[in-house]
């Protein structure tokens, strides 16, 4: 065979290779990997030589109750977790395509690009590819980000924080989140002359919980205009209770721009003369590096980047 093939092809890399590495790091001992496959442990340990000898690199260090991938170990477990995924894609595109569908495309989202940037985005590619099933999930980016890594969305549209790991996740910023305060349409303060935080400060305001990205600015905005964060405060993370509090007291709350500006249309809240030097982190298209997107995903992708550009305008989320 010609030296000019690729390594893999010139060592005949085996799928169970492959395999074996993914059960390897997720049982960290042979015996139980080898179950996994079902094959002998012999067998198993047969497999993980010949894959050393290919690569002339210890893949796995052999401890007294197990065994613990080097760092050669840690890459080839990145790549093979990547190949075997696309080959569960391939598998499921192929079983769609011979159902008559043109795919399915699992999309994630925060509430504010859910309202604004996603409804449009669906319509459309539904309109050109009747064939392609889109299903939409609204959460958190916490939550998201959770059902991304495991599998159970192809793409996200959210924020990254400090504590996610950027290492195995793609990162597109779409736009800024600037925040408004809302209240009951009718409310006494809508008519207010030149409102500040201070003329607010002692309302009553739904706000997210303690812990949320949103919360510490709310509280932050406050502090930095030198006075106490609102200490009369219902704690909500919920849309539906929130609008419907609102419609029944003479409550504020705190909402991100884009959902204010929908329930206003429907005249559900006003937004408020009121100045906000509060904003959330720019949200934007999260993938995972491991996983090729299918041709139906890279779709949505595109309509959201042009989507983005359109609502937002270009560079928004470096502003």
């Amino acid at each position: 065979m010609s030296n000019s093939s690729p390594w893999y092809v010139r060592a005949r890399l085996k799928t169970r290779q492959l395999l074996l590495l993914i059960a390897l790091a997720e049982e960290g001992n042979i015996h139980r990997a080898a179950a996994a496959l079902n094959m002998t442990q012999p067998a198993a340990s047969k497999l993980l030589r010949e894959l050393e000898a290919m690569l002339d690199v210890q893949l796995f260090e052999r401890m007294p109750r197990g065994m613990r991938p080097t760092r050669y170990g840690d890459a080839l477990i990145r790549h093979a977790r990547a190949v075997v995924g696309s080959l569960d894609q391939a598998q499921e595109e192929v079983l769609g395509l011979k159902a008559g569908h043109l795919g399915h495309v699992a999309v994630g989202t925060i509430t504010s690009p859910g309202v604004r940037l996603l409804p449009p985005v669906v319509a459309q590619i539904t309109r050109e590819h009747p064939g392609l099933r889109v299903s939409l999930e609204i959460e958190s980016s916490n939550v998201l980000l959770e059902r991304l890594a495991q599998d159970k969305l192809d793409l996200v549209v959210g924020r990254l924080f400090a504590e996610h790991d950027k290492l195995h996740l793609r990162y597109e910023p779409l736009a800024d989140e600037p925040v408004y305060a809302v209240a009951r349409p009718g409310h006494p303060l809508l008519e207010a002359p030149a409102l500040t935080l201070q003329d607010v400060q002692q309302a009553t305001w739904v706000v997210p919980p303690i812990g949320s990205v949103l919360r510490h600015r709310f509280d932050l905005m406050f502090q930095r205009a030198s006075l106490t964060a609102p200490s009369s405060v219902v704690e909500t993370s919920a849309l539906l209770f929130l609008t419907r509090i609102l419609e029944q007291s003479d409550m504020l709350a705190v909402i991100g721009a884009d959902v204010a500006q929908y329930y206003a249309s429907y005249r559900m809240v006003a937004i408020l003369p009121l100045p906000m030097p509060c904003q959330m982190d720019d949200f934007g298209i999260i993938t995972r590096t491991d996983r090729l997107l299918s041709p139906a995903a890279l779709q949505v992708a595109e309509a959201l980047r042009v989507a983005g550009r359109t609502a937002y305008g270009a560079g928004s989320a470096e502003r």
